[in-house]
């Protein structure tokens, strides 16, 4: 009897090796499950940056393809902004007036908006303000639409078909000139990463 239950008893040896065995299988198991967790992250991060990038592209094409022959009065109120301005002595790399604000609350405002676009410190900031002609006591709301930025530029089509980084042009002083709107924008988004997004727009008429 007693040799019969020896026969069917696991020796130390056999159960070291089971044990070492199922340490590998487990270390395996646990080392493919951390790389399909840290690729899950990957994906998701990646999905995140991507659905960002997105939805700076659609601002900046909506307030271009939206942009309105607006001038605004300037804060100190004695004199005009043109509808469209960017230079290199701007505080901002663009500013523009577009139409098309959403008003779901029905409130005593215009559809018309002032928005403007800045970076800093890597990060896109869209600038929006309640009022088109505003004065020095109205600050606009501002909000981070993209990090890890590099750079933003912008590139105008004039009426005659050459392109400008400036706008309005020079040769259209008065009132035709802070009215006026550029036939086609060219933007270009520089990330961190070296990636470069270039759209191109075509403004309305």
């Amino acid at each position: 009897m007693s040799g019969s239950v020896r026969a069917r008893a696991f020796t130390l040896v056999e159960v070291l090796v089971a044990l070492a065995i199922f340490g590998m299988l487990a270390a395996v198991a646990y080392g493919t499950l951390s790389r399909t967790l840290s690729n899950a992250d990957l994906l998701t991060e990646r999905m995140q940056r991507l659905q960002a990038i997105q939805r700076t592209m659609r601002y900046l094409t909506e307030d271009f393809m939206q942009l309105a022959p607006r001038p605004i009065r300037e804060d100190l109120g004695d004199s005009m902004g043109p509808a469209l301005y960017t230079d290199v002595q701007s505080d901002f790399a663009v500013e523009l007036t577009h139409g098309g604000w959403s008003n779901p609350a029905a409130l005593p405002r215009a559809t018309l908006q002032r928005v403007a676009y800045r970076l800093e410190e890597a990060e896109l900031v869209r600038y929006h303000w309640t009022v088109l002609d505003r004065t020095l006591g109205n600050e606009p709301a501002a909000r981070v639409v993209l990090d890890e930025v590099d750079s933003v530029t912008f590139r105008f089509m004039q009426e005659n078909g050459e392109w400008t980084d400036q706008w309005p042009p020079g040769d259209r002083p008065g009132m035709l000139g802070l009215r006026q709107r550029p036939r086609a924008v060219e933007i270009v988004l520089t990330l961190a990463d070296a990636t470069e997004i270039t759209r191109l727009l075509e403004v309305a008429p």
